[in-house]
């Protein structure tokens, strides 16, 4: 397998690219993989992109809740792009290296989208709050400039700590191994082949998952503790259902993404294994974008019916 080092001084060797071995111990499935990650890849952009585009033909979606689904499924889009064509290259050529630099690339754009992801979910449930708890002020809060707002700044907040955060693990030395037991360059794996002290980085690491991922899943639990306790409040069976059937799908889908992420970058480092990072990774990065369409779709009244305009 290829590999590539740099003498640096006092005669070390310096890693100048990366070999991500992926799924490279099962030999026996790689032609089969390839073809699962490929039809994976192309249900999630057909998915996601018919959302998208129902969204903006059909006038009963132009709703806020909608225009956050919108943007949603072009980050999901976005999300798989970053990793999964890298993938199956790696599979269908059976070379697994990638520069120091597009690693580097890789995981900046991976972790400023999965930053994202966190924050467009809390601004999602505080969208089904407002709905839900104060009816009467939802178009004047959930204005179309608001969203907007609300759209851009989920999309921007992580760009500069993220940024921050590559370049911090980046400018580690990396002088023993440069394989990477992992199919993409996130920070568990790759911190694992750094030389020296990485203490700071991994400080560095809890405090930014706490900024991205615990305060937005907690303003996340703060939105539904108030929304569960009005649709209690509400005086039928069936006004309570059709509530709770507005906010179920997000619901479940920060459960499947929050879940995974949590466990992958709060867990202590004593309880860390390449394959569970691996196994993780492929449930967020990979299983969830497929399913959030088929999700949302599903239990979704309007997109049901916005879709049989488009597909009688």
């Amino acid at each position: 397998m290829k590999t590539e080092k740099k003498k640096a001084e006092g005669n070390v060797s310096t890693v100048m690219q990366f070999v991500l071995l992926g799924f490279s111990d099962l030999p026996d499935l790689q032609g089969l993989l390839l073809g699962v990650f490929s039809v994976i890849y192309i249900l999630i952009l057909l998915g996601n992109g018919l959302i998208v585009i129902i969204t903006r033909l059909d006038p009963a979606l132009h709703k806020p809740m909608y225009f956050f689904l919108a943007n949603f499924s072009s980050l999901e889009i976005c999300y798989m792009s970053v990793t999964v064509p890298r993938t199956l290259v790696s599979l269908w050529t059976q070379d697994r290296s990638i520069s120091f630099l597009g690693c580097a690339t890789q995981m900046c754009f991976f972790l400023i989208l999965e930053a994202t992801e966190c924050f467009l979910l809390a601004v999602m449930a505080y969208d089904r709050y407002v709905a839900i708890c104060d009816p009467l002020r939802y178009p004047l809060v959930m204005s179309q400039k608001v969203c907007v707002q609300l759209a851009i700044g989920s999309w921007v907040c992580g760009i500069p700590v993220q940024i921050g955060q590559t370049c911090q693990v980046f400018s580690l030395p990396f002088c023993g191994s440069n394989r990477v037991n992992h199919f993409l360059c996130d920070i568990p794996p790759i911190l694992r082949l750094a030389c020296g002290d990485t203490s700071a980085q991994e400080v560095s690491v809890y405090l930014v998952a706490v900024l991205f991922v615990a305060v937005p899943f907690i303003l996340i639990l703060a939105s539904y503790s108030k929304i569960i306790s009005t649709i209690l409040r509400l005086p039928t069976a069936q006004s309570r259902a059709k509530a709770f059937s507005t906010c179920s799908s997000h619901l479940l889908v920060v459960v499947l993404f929050f879940g995974s992420a949590t466990i992958t970058y709060l867990r202590p480092k004593s309880n860390r294994s390449a394959g569970t990072d691996k196994l993780l990774s492929l449930f967020y990065t990979i299983l969830t974008p497929m399913f959030n369409p088929m999700i949302y779709s599903l239990r979704n009244k309007d997109v049901i019916a916005a879709l049989k305009k488009i597909v009688p």
